[in-house]
């Protein structure tokens, strides 16, 4: 099989400190800066039968809104985080994002977060066992506020989140998926 355009060059259009503009062929897309990856959380709280995913609610620029997510940060994106691995990120965002550590992490794997656009790939880690050690909320620079909810009612209160204008990240979707 061929893909046109699979094979011609690949040029540089643009590069900031945390993004690149990339064209290859016919093809216009971006990629992290670097090759920055990111570690994104599914933290799970509570009985087995009845539990909790804690979300994230923070404004996204690019959105022009808030966003409703997944826990998530950046791998050694920092001179003091470099040779970062993926767990060590995940664990650094859980606390600083939601004010939770885990005591059980699970790797999911590697997902891309939008194929067609961004060559952009994430770490998806499972955390359970959570145990609250703070408020969270993000750095100074974030403002970052932290929901626990039910799974079981989850579609509820992403049909609420959208009610009050709130985006719904489509890695969320990871947790309706039983629901739709």
């Amino acid at each position: 099989m061929s893909v046109e355009d699979a094979d011609a060059p690949e040029e540089v259009m643009w590069s900031g400190q945390w993004i690149t503009a990339k064209k290859r062929g016919k093809w216009e897309y971006v990629s992290r800066a670097r090759g920055i990856k990111a570690a994104v959380i599914l933290p799970i709280d509570g009985p087995e039968e009845d539990p909790h995913v804690v979300l994230v609610e923070q404004y996204r620029v690019p959105h022009g809104g808030r966003v409703l997510e997944l826990p998530a940060g950046l791998i050694g994106d920092e001179d003091h985080f470099e040779g970062e691995d993926p767990l060590a990120a995940a664990r650094r965002e859980l606390v600083e994002e939601t004010g939770y550590e885990a005591s059980e992490w699970t790797d999911c794997g590697v997902f891309l977060s939008s194929p067609g656009m961004t060559g952009e790939s994430f770490t998806l880690l499972k955390a359970t066992g959570l145990t609250k050690v703070g408020e969270g909320g993000g750095t100074d620079a974030e403002d970052i506020t932290v929901h626990r909810l039910k799974i079981s009612e989850l579609p509820q209160h992403v049909a609420q989140f959208r009610e009050q204008g709130v985006a719904i990240d489509v890695r969320v979707l990871t947790l309706l998926g039983a629901y739709l």
